[in-house]
């Protein structure tokens, strides 16, 4: 999304910070920091801006910072995965949903409205219990950690995307220049590729950005109930790995705390800002 010179400070601020975590995320490898997960036995628990240690280390010894870049790449390749795969399947489901009516609509409201019944956390335990490794140690007993937190959640955002796109989708199929495609003979498919997918794409994307914000919070709380990601891989994981230690070295814990709390306000802003931009623009059609 392009900046204006007039661009709202909330907007500059969340798109230099979402920046700076994608930065991270790709390119954090290349940084001169320790491996998130080596440990420093002579450096346990040192508090900030301690020498070779910017931002401390843990009673474990491992690098917060190092471990804040690393699990920038986690978490957010975690809530992009998601939100994107989830966008694609519910955005499909939704917009054939609202453009088919009649049975099709029935069929895949019913399925958006018993996977919106099922409860996140539950639906994630279930499937980590189920299908990944009950020791992180040893992945080959089962699927990844991550990669079934992955699954979990995206089918968790396919009925709540999917709604948003056939809600969408059902206001622009009874606009003038639709009715006047179909009346020229367009066929179905270039009418929703041509008039119905990019007027529903806005919706989209403004809720994906809250969405990929509520998955980073979920993410974080599997975490503490101990079915999230290897301990100190991610945000969520570095708040539950060190939550015990916050009254004897609480900046293990608040950084972590910091680090969602401000991604996921940034991703707020941008679903927010898309949403008037929205708006904005239908009110000009």
């Amino acid at each position: 999304m392009a900046l204006s010179r007039r661009a709202p400070v909330g907007l500059v601020l969340s798109s230099a910070w979402l920046g700076i975590c994608l930065i991270s995320a790709i390119f954090g490898d290349f940084f001169p920091i320790p491996e998130w997960n080596a440990y420093d036995y002579e450096n346990v628990g040192v508090p900030l801006f301690s020498p070779g240690h910017l931002l401390g280390t843990d009673f474990d010894g491992t690098d917060i910072l190092a471990g804040i870049v690393h699990g920038a790449r986690t978490s957010l390749g975690i809530a992009v995965t998601a939100v994107v795969v989830g966008s694609l399947i519910g955005g499909a489901l939704g917009v054939v949903a609202a453009y088919r009516r009649g049975w099709v609509d029935s069929v895949i409201t019913m399925y958006f409205n018993v996977a919106l019944s099922i409860p996140t956390l539950v639906l994630t335990l279930v499937m980590v219990a189920i299908f990944s490794s009950p020791n992180l140690d040893d992945p080959s007993a089962g699927m990844p950690r991550e990669l079934v937190i992955v699954i979990s959640l995206t089918l968790v955002i396919i009925p709540i995307l999917g709604r948003i796109a056939r809600s969408s989708a059902l206001t622009w199929t009874g606009r003038d220049f639709v009715l006047v495609a179909e009346s020229i003979g367009m066929t179905r498919r270039s009418i929703l590729w041509t008039h119905i997918v990019p007027n529903v794409l806005p919706s989209m994307m403004s809720v994906g950005f809250l969405a990929a914000g509520v998955v980073i919070v979920v993410e974080g709380g599997l975490a503490i109930l101990g079915a999230g990601t290897d301990p100190g891989a991610s945000w969520g994981s570095m708040l539950a790995k060190n939550r015990q230690d916050l009254s004897i070295l609480p900046s293990t814990t608040i950084i972590p705390v910091i680090a969602i709390a401000l991604t996921v306000m940034a991703l707020n802003y941008f679903g927010d800002y898309v949403r008037l931009r929205i708006d904005d623009r239908e009110s000009r059609i």
